[in-house]
């Protein structure tokens, strides 16, 4: 008989300016995954350098910063280039997706959002990106 393993908690980076928003994800994910945000790219940038995430999730709009700019670092970085990103944003328009593929995302998820749905499609993206790393080794 096969062993069932209980599913670990992913570890979430979620980046967004707005302290609201960042409350609305804790509640969304806590009990299924640890979810550390910050504020910006610099900080998510800082982040990054001593925690890898399971999944990245960022807004686009992001004051001054942007989150495609966030993108392209992660998808310039070698030792990043694989982490899964999603993009969480109110920028709905078909040249907005676009640009948040062209910028190197994985998923982009609109807001408002379906709690169970965003929980779904992060499960998935990171079960997605852990079978192309085992594919490529």
């Amino acid at each position: 008989m096969r062993e069932i393993r209980a599913l670990r908690r992913l570890n979430i980076l979620f980046v967004e300016n707005d302290p609201g928003i960042h409350n609305r994800m804790q509640q969304i994910l806590g009990d299924g995954f640890v979810v550390k945000g910050v504020a910006s790219v610099t900080e998510a940038k800082e982040s990054l350098e001593t925690f890898l995430p399971d999944v990245l999730v960022a807004e686009v709009l992001l004051g001054r910063e942007n989150g495609l700019d966030l993108c392209r670092y992660v998808r310039s970085n070698s030792s990043l280039y694989h982490l899964p990103i999603m993009l969480l944003t109110s920028l709905t328009t078909l040249q907005d997706k676009v640009a948040g593929f062209d910028a190197g995302t994985d998923d982009y998820v609109i807001k408002p959002f379906d709690a169970h749905h965003l929980q779904a499609r992060i499960r998935l993206l990171s079960r997605i990106k852990r079978i192309e790393r085992h594919a490529q080794e």
